[in-house]
Order: structure tokens, then sequence, then C-alpha cells
């Protein structure tokens, strides 16, 4: 049994990535995996500002803000998936707000356990070069952190609310949180 915290990036309730990550958290409670849901949309997250205070208060960044509710979730979690729409090539600002304070565990010297790690996304484009950016940048991340890919799932030709459930997205999606 695996602790998995899923990160969105959606911006619209009911979006496309949402119902992506749904379909994941369904295949991995499936399976008795704890998945932990954090949907950035909902979420008051400020820039991180490299003041190098990280954990130097008690809590993971010394701006409050709902990063420091994930950061104890994040210290238990075996597996992170991020799961989102594209946005110019790469993540949407909420999610890489989160990912650039990691930079706080770092910094306050503790050591996640996380060791995997599992990308969705889709996007309205049908070109897959589209999302070489994101995938490119997600591969970079794996690298540093030293976590294995869990698996990379693309949703091309996704645009308003539901075109997803068009696609085979949400059964790739299922299928992923029930073989992570």
């Amino acid at each position: 049994m695996k602790n998995i915290v899923v990160i969105t990036g959606s911006s619209r309730r009911g979006g496309n990535s949402e119902l992506m990550a749904r379909a994941f958290i369904e295949g991995a409670q499936q399976t008795g995996h704890n998945v932990f849901l954090f949907e950035t949309l909902n979420k008051k997250l400020s820039c991180c500002i490299a003041c190098d205070n990280c954990f130097s208060k008690g809590q993971a960044c010394s701006m409050s803000d709902d990063f420091n509710e994930l950061a104890p979730i994040l210290e238990n979690a075996d597996t992170i998936v991020f799961c989102t729409p594209l946005y110019w090539f790469t993540f949407p600002a909420k999610i890489k707000i989160v990912i650039d304070k990691l930079y706080s565990f770092i910094i306050g010297r503790r050591e996640l356990k996380i060791n995997e790690s599992a990308l969705m996304v889709c996007a309205e484009t049908n070109k897959t070069e589209d999302f070489e950016g994101i995938i490119k940048t997600y591969e970079l991340i794996l690298d540093y952190k030293k976590w294995r890919n869990a698996g990379i799932l693309t949703v091309p030709n996704v645009y308003n609310i539901g075109d997803i459930k068009k696609t085979d997205g949400l059964i790739k999606a299922k299928e992923m949180g029930i073989n992570i």
C-alpha cells in the first residue's frame, strides 16, 4: 500500500484534468492505496521568494499559504502525481508554485520519502509535439529528485468540459492508478 499525493492544476471545476485525476484516484484506491488530493484551484498559494527561511518557523514555508497544509502530507508520501491541463507547453502556474516550493525541503534539510511520480496531462491541441515541454520539465524533475517514472499519460483534443469522456483518457488514467 502506497501513500499517494495527487496534485491537480485544473482551473475549471469539473474540467477534463479533474476528471482524469478522479479516474486515477478511483483506480489507486481500488487497489488499496491511500490517496490525498490537493486541488490547486481551491488553494491560496504564494510564489517562493527564496527567503531560505523554510521550516525555520515550524512550517515548510514562512509565507502563510496552503502549501503548509500539503507539506506534512508530502513528507509521508511515497508517490506524487501531477494531473493537469497543458498551459503554454508546460505546467499551469499553481502547480508550478507547488513544484517550486519543494525547495523548502532542500533548505530545511528534510528528506522526502517520495520515490516515484506520474504525470497526466490533457490539452486542446492535437499535436503530440506540444506536450514535449511539460514532459521534458517533468523528466528533469524526475532526474533531479531521483524519482522513478510511474508513467506519463497525455490526452490530446480535449477542451470543453467533458471532452475527455469521448477519448480513452479516463480508462487509461484509471489503469494507471490500478498499476501504480
